[in-house]
Order: structure tokens, then sequence, then C-alpha cells
């Protein structure tokens, strides 16, 4: 009698073989190229484990990787809220060019029919054409339909849940009755039913309340196998799900290159832990599901070890966007130093953790150049030995993992619902826009240094004019290198403001 474990290993086998996950000669040498795996948090904060400064959260496997690997205090996503970030690391582009941002919609809602456009070459889809195996474990967040699931777009197999573990909440309006209220002018109804119903569901959760339930979608021959399994997902439980088919994965490819991406789905609030860490942490029930992510780190690290590939293995550590403070103190994570959480480009928004571990490869250190997540997809695919695309915003830091060289990025844009919110260059930061607000433009910019000022407290445009202009220089001409795509995510309220408007 086949184990669930056992299942997904010989399920995961046969999705490869038969999605032809294997090199033009029917099999990939092992060695050849480097595995990459991609770990990903949802709302973790830049202070949220002890390599990063927190006191309080036990976080000893990811210490360990950050002290044998690189530890980057300048890593940045490509957008300070979910579906963004996730669609930048996966095409490495800025959302604005791969139209995967909203002017309107900040991320996508389940039952969006609409998910990354089939032109863009995922890092998948890019790492396929090299001989890897793929698979991806955790949370989608860019289309729910089975049309837009990962499989589409490069996994040969998926194991996870399509959104946030907050979405399709109890007594919640869906997202028809949101748009349909928008337009009529009573957005304050939809804001009470947040503050009322929401909100205390957050801050207080019970699993049964969020209908969200998990996929397994396997690419075979011909088409894709795609199957409920939970609904609703045990969210106290998730996290571990997750681990033990990332586990099976890499037992099952440990004989050729494979790419495994780990998006977890905490500590995004609801949040949740096992009862194996639920009520240890000092830092309470956010805290709880740090530790328990902690040890899914440790144990896909031990998987690498026991299926003597470790030494042949990128492995990335990240966060999706900063923690969601607007919602809770308490329940979310820290920013530590940085001013602003999700949701903002202030640092605290934007500014993540990036440990990077290679044993072999990377020596120790602590790197302050500036990294992003678009830069992952340019790394992987220079390890894998495959071109780069034209139309790309991200920089391979290959020489700075392996060689300690300087980082190839001096320059990072701050987007926030398509707007060009702000700018560094080296260590100043500009911003354009007023606080938290997406659309009030400031009359003067706002100029930060980041080394004496990492906390955005002392504005000071006035004594550096040459620095402003000068930044406002390099925006502009970033700006006319990188066109605006149409935003996907506003696809499904335009097209129902178009059929409200001709009713």
């Amino acid at each position: 009698m086949k184990t669930e474990n056992s299942i997904s290993r010989w399920v995961i086998g046969v999705a490869i073989l038969l999605s032809g996950g294997l090199n033009a000669w029917g099999e990939a040498a092992p060695g050849s190229k480097p595995n990459i795996v991609i770990l990903f948090t949802d709302d973790m904060g830049y202070a949220d484990t002890g390599s990063y400064g927190n006191p309080y959260i036990r976080t000893p496997h990811l210490d360990r990787l950050a002290a044998q690997g690189q530890r980057w205090t300048d890593f940045y996503v490509a957008a300070p809220v979910c579906s963004p970030s996730r669609g930048a690391l996966l095409t490495g582009q800025y959302p604005v060019r791969s139209g995967l941002y909203g002017r309107e919609v900040a991320v996508m809602f389940p039952g969006d029919p609409n998910g990354i456009p089939a032109e863009l070459l995922t890092l998948p889809e890019a790492l396929k054409s090299a001989g890897y195996a793929t698979g991806m474990f955790g949370k989608w967040h860019l289309g729910d339909s089975p049309e837009s699931y990962p499989t589409r777009h490069g996994f040969d197999y998926w194991y996870g849940t399509p959104f946030s573990n907050d979405m399709n909440a109890a007594g919640r309006f869906p997202v028809e009755e949101v748009y349909q209220l928008r337009l009529a002018g009573e957005s304050d109804k939809v804001m009470n039913n947040i503050r009322s119903v929401f909100l205390p569901q957050l801050l207080n959760p019970v699993n049964d309340n969020f209908d969200i339930y998990s996929v397994r979608s396997v690419a075979v021959e011909g088409g894709y196998e795609d199957e409920v399994l939970e609904r609703p997902i045990q969210q106290p439980t998730f996290t571990r799900k997750v681990t033990e088919e990332t586990v099976a994965f890499i037992e099952s490819n440990s004989d050729r290159p494979f790419f495994a991406y780990v998006p977890y789905s905490m500590p995004h609030l609801p949040v949740f832990a096992s009862d194996e860490f639920a009520g240890k942490s000092l830092r309470g029930a956010y805290g709880d599901t740090i530790e328990e992510i902690d040890w899914s780190v440790g144990r896909i690290v031990e998987a690498l070890e026991e299926a003597g590939v470790a030494e042949n293995t990128l492995l990335v550590f990240s966060s999706d966007n900063g923690p969601w403070q607007a919602v809770s103190i308490e329940l979310a994570g820290s920013a530590g130093p940085l001013r602003g959480s999700k949701g903002t480009v202030y640092e605290g928004g934007v500014r993540v953790p990036g440990i990077f571990w290679w044993p072999g490869e990377i020596e120790p250190a602590v790197i302050s150049d500036i990294g992003t997540t678009l830069d992952l997809y340019a790394t992987a695919l220079g390890l894998a030995g495959v071109d780069l695309p034209e139309a790309t915003d991200g920089l391979d830091l290959s020489d700075v993992l392996m060689s300690g060289d300087n980082g190839p990025r001096s320059e990072l844009a701050y987007y926030r619902n398509g707007l060009l919110k702000a700018y560094r260059k080296n260590q100043y930061k500009i911003h354009f826009y007023a606080s938290e607000s997406s659309n009030e433009r400031l009359t003067k910019p706002e100029l930060y240094d980041l080394h004496q000022d990492m906390g955005e407290m002392r504005n000071v445009a006035a004594q550096h004019p040459e620095v402003v202009a000068a930044l406002l220089q390099a925006a502009q001409v970033h700006r006319e290198a990188t066109p605006m795509a149409e935003p996907v995510f506003d696809k499904r309220y335009v097209k129902f403001k178009a059929t409200a408007n001709e009713q």
C-alpha cells in the first residue's frame, strides 16, 4: 500500500517523465547544471529571523544558512504586495513591463480568468528548456483558473493553493459585489464589511472560515491533470504538507537538474501553526509560524544533503514583501529599523531578507550591494546556460555569489499600482509621492541617504540638490527604457465596468 508521501514521489516522477523534463538525449547528467531552490515566504518582515536581528523568534536553520552563505542587507522585491511581486520573480521583469500589476486592483482575486500572459517566458519555462525538472509547492496567486495554473507556465508539477490564505473569507463581500458598490459610489459599505467581518476573522482566525483549497496539477503528455485535494485546507498543517511535497520532489529528481519553487502561504494573516509549534515562540502566534517555516527550511536542506545534491544546489530564501502591519502589529512581522510595511514603497514594504546558500561555491559574507528578486531570473538562467531574453530587468548576481565581486546593480525602481513612486541610485533614494497615498504627488521630492538613515526619517533634499537632480535624471532614463504594458489585474474590473455601463 502506497503512503501519501510515496504517492507524491510516484506522481512527481511520472509527471517529469511524461512532460519531457529531460534533456534532448533523454537524460540530464547530475552535476552538469546546478539545482535551483527558491524559498519564498508571504508577508515576512525584514527583521523576523535571528540573522536579521530578531531576538525573540528562533530560526536556527535560516541563521545557519546565512552564516554559511551570503546574507544580503539591501535585497528587494519589485512590488510591496503579493501578486506583482511574484510575477516579477517568475518573469524577471518589473510588473509594469510584464503587465502583472493593476492600477485599480492591487492583486488577483478568486475567480479571475486572467493570468501570466502566454508570450512571457517564465523562469520554469526557461529552465525546462535546459533539461530541468520543475516543481512548485505552495501559493501561486497569479490566476486561479486552470488555464492560468503554474503547470501552464513551465512547471511539471504543482501542489499548493491558487491564492492567499485570507481569501474567500466567510461573510466577506465577493469581488463582483465590491465592484458594483465601488461603481455606485458606495465604497464605504465595502470598508464597513472589511472592518466588521474580515478584520475580526484575521485577528481571531477559525480555519473553516477561509474557503481556500489545495490543488495538485501535473503536466502530462498532451495535456494536464488537475485535482482539487482539500477544501478548505487545514491551514495549521499546510506548511508541513508543502514541505513533504518539496522533499518528495527532491528525492524523485536527484539524478537530474531541478528547479523547486516553494512560496509558503505563511506568515500572511491569518496565521496558523501546527500543534508542534503553536504557542512555543516568544513572539506569539506570528513567531510560531516563522519557527515552523524555519523547521521547513531545515528539512528541505536535510533532503538536499541526504540526496547528495546540496553541493550542486543554489538555495535562495526571501519574502514577497514586508509585514502586514496595517492590520496588526502583534500578528504581523517586523521590518526592524525600516520605515513602512506591506503596501508601501518605504523600505519596510519592499526590502526583504535575502539569503544565498551553496556549499562549496558561496563563501560566507554579508553583502550590502543592491539586489532584487528580479535578479534571480537572470542569475538562474546564467547558471543553467540559458540565454537571457532581451526584455528583462534582472541582472546576473553569479559573480557576487561565487567570486565576491561587487554587485552589478546600482539602481532600483519602486513601483506601486503602476506608478513609479520612488527611485534609488547607490545609497540615495528619492520619493515622488506622499506617504501611503497612491496618487498624491509631492510638490518637492524627498531624498534619503539610506546608508546613514535606513529608516527614512530625515529628508536631505535641501542639502543635496545635485543628488536630487541626478536621481530625477536617472528615473527619467528608467521610464524611457521601461515600456508600460496594460495591467492584467485590471482586466476583470474593466470588463465588469463596461458591462455595467451598457446596462
